[in-house]
Protein backbone atom coordinates (compact mmCIF):
# COMPACT_ATOMS: atom_id res chain seq x y z
CA UNK A 1 0.00 0.00 0.00
CA UNK A 2 1.01 3.44 -0.99
CA UNK A 3 2.61 6.00 1.98
CA UNK A 4 1.27 9.28 1.42
CA UNK A 5 4.16 10.49 3.49
CA UNK A 6 6.73 8.83 1.50
CA UNK A 7 5.26 10.20 -1.82
CA UNK A 8 4.81 13.73 -0.24
CA UNK A 9 8.80 13.42 0.84
CA UNK A 10 9.87 11.91 -2.98
CA UNK A 11 8.02 15.33 -4.15
CA UNK A 12 9.76 17.67 -2.12
CA UNK A 13 12.93 15.98 -2.74
CA UNK A 14 12.27 16.33 -6.27
CA UNK A 15 11.05 19.74 -6.46
CA UNK A 16 13.93 21.08 -4.14
CA UNK A 17 16.02 23.78 -5.56
CA UNK A 18 13.22 24.61 -8.10
CA UNK A 19 11.00 27.22 -7.62
CA UNK A 20 8.02 24.90 -7.82
CA UNK A 21 5.98 24.59 -5.19
CA UNK A 22 3.92 21.31 -4.42
CA UNK A 23 0.15 22.59 -4.05
CA UNK A 24 -2.38 19.58 -4.01
CA UNK A 25 -1.27 15.30 -3.39
CA UNK A 26 -4.56 13.19 -2.85
CA UNK A 27 -4.34 9.51 -2.98
CA UNK A 28 -7.80 7.88 -3.12
CA UNK A 29 -8.23 4.38 -1.83
CA UNK A 30 -7.55 2.62 -5.00
CA UNK A 31 -3.99 4.61 -5.25
CA UNK A 32 -5.27 7.11 -7.61
CA UNK A 33 -2.67 9.90 -7.49
CA UNK A 34 -2.76 13.39 -7.85
CA UNK A 35 0.07 15.79 -7.39
CA UNK A 36 -0.48 19.15 -8.43
CA UNK A 37 2.24 21.89 -8.57
CA UNK A 38 2.72 25.55 -9.24
CA UNK A 39 5.38 28.45 -9.55
CA UNK A 40 5.23 31.92 -10.00
CA UNK A 41 6.01 31.81 -13.53
CA UNK A 42 3.79 29.48 -14.31
CA UNK A 43 4.30 25.56 -14.61
CA UNK A 44 6.02 23.73 -17.96
CA UNK A 45 4.66 20.58 -18.89
CA UNK A 46 8.15 19.04 -19.63
CA UNK A 47 8.79 19.80 -15.95
CA UNK A 48 5.76 17.80 -15.08
CA UNK A 49 6.95 15.17 -17.52
CA UNK A 50 10.27 15.05 -15.82
CA UNK A 51 8.52 14.68 -12.13
CA UNK A 52 5.93 11.99 -13.02
CA UNK A 53 8.75 9.92 -14.49
CA UNK A 54 10.58 10.57 -11.48
CA UNK A 55 7.57 9.31 -9.58
CA UNK A 56 6.61 6.45 -11.53
CA UNK A 57 10.03 5.18 -10.85
CA UNK A 58 10.04 5.36 -7.37
CA UNK A 59 6.52 4.12 -7.17
CA UNK A 60 7.08 0.66 -9.17
CA UNK A 61 9.22 -0.07 -6.70
CA UNK A 62 6.75 -0.13 -3.58
CA UNK A 63 3.64 -0.46 -5.80
CA UNK A 64 2.25 -2.28 -8.72
CA UNK A 65 -1.16 -0.95 -9.25
CA UNK A 66 -1.78 2.86 -9.13
CA UNK A 67 -2.70 5.57 -11.11
CA UNK A 68 -0.48 8.59 -11.25
CA UNK A 69 -1.57 12.50 -12.71
CA UNK A 70 1.20 15.09 -12.52
CA UNK A 71 -0.05 18.83 -13.64
CA UNK A 72 -0.53 22.22 -12.35
CA UNK A 73 -3.32 23.53 -10.47
CA UNK A 74 -6.70 24.36 -12.54
CA UNK A 75 -6.98 28.72 -12.57
CA UNK A 76 -10.79 27.82 -11.19
CA UNK A 77 -9.45 26.30 -8.34
CA UNK A 78 -9.08 28.39 -4.67
CA UNK A 79 -5.95 29.25 -3.91
CA UNK A 80 -4.20 26.96 -1.31
CA UNK A 81 -0.75 28.49 -0.45
CA UNK A 82 0.82 32.14 -0.25
CA UNK A 83 2.45 31.96 -3.47
CA UNK A 84 -0.69 31.71 -5.38
CA UNK A 85 -1.77 35.26 -4.00
CA UNK A 86 1.83 36.49 -4.79
CA UNK A 87 1.18 35.14 -8.64
CA UNK A 88 -1.84 36.52 -8.81
CA UNK A 89 -1.14 40.02 -7.64
CA UNK A 90 -2.59 42.44 -10.03
CA UNK A 91 -5.27 40.07 -11.97
CA UNK A 92 -8.94 39.83 -10.83
CA UNK A 93 -10.01 37.56 -8.02
CA UNK A 94 -13.56 36.18 -6.50
CA UNK A 95 -13.55 36.12 -2.74
CA UNK A 96 -16.24 34.46 -0.93
CA UNK A 97 -16.67 36.18 2.36
CA UNK A 98 -19.23 35.87 4.73
CA UNK A 99 -21.73 34.30 2.54
CA UNK A 100 -20.97 36.85 -0.03
CA UNK A 101 -18.62 36.73 -3.13
CA UNK A 102 -17.20 39.89 -4.04
CA UNK A 103 -15.23 40.46 -7.23
CA UNK A 104 -12.14 42.73 -7.05
CA UNK A 105 -8.29 43.62 -8.16
CA UNK A 106 -5.56 41.62 -5.91
CA UNK A 107 -3.64 45.12 -4.58
CA UNK A 108 -1.27 43.13 -2.12
CA UNK A 109 0.10 40.46 -0.58
CA UNK A 110 1.93 40.21 2.77
CA UNK A 111 3.26 37.57 5.23
CA UNK A 112 -0.75 37.53 7.01
CA UNK A 113 -2.81 39.11 5.09
CA UNK A 114 -4.09 39.74 1.39
CA UNK A 115 -6.02 42.60 0.20
CA UNK A 116 -8.59 43.62 -2.78
CA UNK A 117 -9.92 46.45 -4.38
CA UNK A 118 -13.63 46.10 -4.54
CA UNK A 119 -16.06 48.86 -6.82
CA UNK A 120 -18.80 49.82 -4.47
CA UNK A 121 -21.75 52.20 -4.52
CA UNK A 122 -21.39 54.27 -1.92
CA UNK A 123 -24.06 56.74 -0.01
CA UNK A 124 -21.93 60.16 0.41
CA UNK A 125 -23.62 62.97 2.42
CA UNK A 126 -25.13 65.68 0.18
CA UNK A 127 -25.56 63.06 -2.23
CA UNK A 128 -29.28 61.75 -3.73
CA UNK A 129 -27.48 58.59 -5.48
CA UNK A 130 -25.08 56.34 -4.41
CA UNK A 131 -21.72 56.82 -6.02
CA UNK A 132 -19.30 54.14 -7.38
CA UNK A 133 -16.07 53.97 -5.37
CA UNK A 134 -13.05 51.45 -4.73
CA UNK A 135 -12.49 50.19 -1.53
CA UNK A 136 -9.97 48.05 -0.25
CA UNK A 137 -11.24 45.15 1.95
CA UNK A 138 -8.30 43.35 3.96
CA UNK A 139 -8.58 39.82 5.29
CA UNK A 140 -6.23 36.99 6.90
CA UNK A 141 -5.81 34.10 5.01
CA UNK A 142 -7.97 32.41 6.90
CA UNK A 143 -10.96 34.46 6.66
CA UNK A 144 -12.27 33.78 3.54
CA UNK A 145 -13.95 30.42 2.52
CA UNK A 146 -12.09 30.69 -0.67
CA UNK A 147 -10.88 33.24 -3.12
CA UNK A 148 -10.03 32.01 -6.47
CA UNK A 149 -9.00 33.79 -9.83
CA UNK A 150 -12.15 35.43 -11.67
CA UNK A 151 -11.73 33.77 -14.78
CA UNK A 152 -14.11 35.94 -17.33
CA UNK A 153 -14.60 35.23 -21.31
Amino acid sequence: MLNKEDLKNWIEEYLSGTEYELITLNVSAGNDILVEVDRLTGVDVDFCAELNRFLVEKLDAVEPDYSLEVGSVSLTDPFKTKMQYQKNLGHDVEVLVEGKKLRGQLVSVDEDTFSVDIEEKVALEGKKRKETRIITHTWRYDEPKYVKYDLKF
